[in-house]
């Protein structure tokens, strides 16, 4: 089951409200990283409305979150554009072909006329500062933003904003690393008064611990002063990280070429992707009766937790002892080989039935989970802040079904 905890939501989104307030930009959520609609009430009044990566994501932003809505995407087709003119706010293009294949359509439309809709392009400014190539839109060849060669020369018409997003789980000290570049290559355009905005993408990992949020606060007065325009923010993991968990139930235990293997009921390939993609480990725990253990107060807990359980952290065999007779390699009930989470040691001997708890599990996973293999889709709650558990979403076999019919 993946639970979801209100409580850490809306203090992520309150340490956001007050980032965005002290430095006078907007800041909105950002759907292809939680787009779990049903939390939406709870986190609505911190944030500025949502970022959509096209049409389906922008029509609910507009049915369940109902405030402003940048819609960005790599292409659009016509019917897209038509219906997207009618409610979003900012409509951001990801090159010059596109821009010039609509421009027509959308400057005559009522909304851009009044000047309710506002549209922008998406920049490359060539500057990488991320570990992960996969995650990197600023290489060689990219097909994310436009650089500023090709923009030499260009008819911009229409065009009131910039938007760059080359961030992912990083600090304030790259985003003025990036700043700096943007200034360079693309400065010249937001200091004429044609241009009022610069989005700045996501990737800002602002509620972590030791994300330096004074210099996000001054490096977006800084930019505001500069150039005179209005600067949007668009998070998604820093709105949802640390207040979710999956919890997985122990199906099978063996041993094989001397591993041990505990077969789980829950997919890293289906329900955790990013696990395999980006490579992430998460943080799992061994939940636990209170009596069976030494109460710790430094011991560590997942994101949600509940009366009447504890919960024994397992570590990294890497570092710990990786000949423990504990160590498990934890996999997914699917037929693809590599559905695996990673090897763990436990404080005591799993055993079928234990339960076990996978932290960190709100963002980057519901938006990607699969029905891959007919494996079963764990259900979703919310826990509320006084503790109570509302599922608000389960699956079924018709689901699995339906999905290709």
């Amino acid at each position: 089951m993946f639970v979801i905890s209100i409580a850490a939501l809306r203090r992520n989104t309150a340490i956001l409200r007050e980032v965005k307030e002290a430095a006078g930009c907007r800041l909105v959520l950002a759907l292809k990283g939680f787009s779990c609609w049903k939390a939406f009430p709870y986190i609505n009044s911190d944030l500025d409305g949502c970022c959509a990566s096209g049409l389906w994501e922008a029509l609910l932003a507009r049915d369940h979150f109902q405030k402003h809505i940048i819609t960005y995407s790599p292409a659009y087709d016509e019917a897209d554009v038509a219906e997207l003119c009618g409610f979003s706010h900012h409509l951001d293009f990801n090159s010059l072909s596109q821009w010039f294949r609509f421009r027509e359509m959308v400057m005559a439309h009522p909304r851009f006329r009044s000047g309710e809709l506002q549209c922008g392009l998406r920049v490359n400014p060539e500057c990488s500062t991320g570990h992960t190539p996969i995650y990197d839109p600023c290489i060689a060849g990219s097909r994310l933003g436009i650089t500023a060669e090709q923009l030499t020369g260009a008819d911009l018409t229409g065009l009131s904003g910039l938007h760059f997003h080359t961030l992912c789980e990083q600090d304030s000290d790259d985003l003025e690393t990036t700043l700096a570049a943007v200034d360079d290559k693309f400065g010249h355009l937001l200091r004429s008064p044609q241009f009022t905005y610069l989005n700045m993408g996501g990737g800002h990992w602002i509620t972590k611990p030791f994300y330096d949020r004074e210099r996000l606060i001054r490096l977006v007065r800084e930019t505001k002063a500069k150039y005179e325009i209005e600067v949007w923010l668009e998070p998604g993991e820093a709105i949802a990280i640390h207040t979710g968990v999956l919890r997985a139930t122990v199906m099978d235990i063996f041993e094989s070429t001397g591993h041990r293997l505990a077969i789980l009921s829950v997919s890293a390939t289906a329900h955790m992707p990013d696990v395999m993609e980006m490579p992430y480990r998460p943080d799992v725990f061994l939940v636990e009766k209170p009596e069976t253990r030494n109460q710790r107060p430094d011991m560590k807990e997942p994101a949600v937790t509940f009366d009447g359980e504890s919960y024994l952290p397992a570590g990294d065999p890497q570092y710990s002892n990786p000949q423990s007779p504990f160590t498990y390699r934890l996999g997914g009930p699917t037929c693809l080989a590599g559905d695996v989470v990673g090897d763990f040691t436990f404080p005591r001997e799993l055993r079928i039935g234990d339960t076990l708890v996978f932290d960190d599990m709100a963002h980057y996973t519901m938006v990607k989970t699969t029905t891959f293999n007919g494996v079963k889709h764990p259900p979703i709650a919310l826990q509320h802040e006084d503790g109570r558990l509302e599922v608000i979403r389960e699956f079924s076999y018709e689901d699995f079904r339906d999905r290709l019919s």
